[in-house]
């Protein structure tokens, strides 16, 4: 029965991952067509930077649920929103030192799959209805 307390959150999550993967998958292609394929190389890491933080922070938010893992489920909600910063921080100190990025499309990514991040759970929970 526990499980079954988290599962429309999951479900959510699940929805919101993948929704930021395809846009920030159809946001690198348009760009390398449009400019150049190094534009759409910076664009896939830097939304990707922004996805793969979101997916870690997403599974480990929904670890545990019930009232009576009330402690374990502030524990991995926040343990994960430190590792998805600090993971957010790696990723983009790596794909400046060893990856040779444009910084607009870069940013440009990051900020469109924040964006999705901010709006697209109001269009989940209105469908639910």
């Amino acid at each position: 029965m526990v499980s079954t307390l988290a599962r429309p959150g999951r479900e959510i999550a699940t929805k919101l991952v993948l929704l930021q993967a395809g846009v920030v998958l159809a946001t690198a292609i348009v760009m390398a067509l449009a400019i150049n394929v190094d534009w759409g190389k910076s664009a896939l890491i830097g939304g990707g930077i922004f996805v793969i933080a979101n997916a870690v922070f997403a599974s480990c938010a929904f670890l545990f649920s019930g009232a009576r893992a009330a402690k374990f489920v502030v524990a991995s909600f926040f343990g994960g929103e430190v590792l998805k910063i600090s993971l957010t921080v790696v990723l983009f100190v790596l794909a400046y030192l060893y990856v040779e990025v444009e910084l607009v499309p870069l940013k440009l990514a990051y900020l469109l799959a924040l964006g999705i991040n901010i709006f697209a759970p109001v269009l989940f929970i209105n469908n639910n209805k």
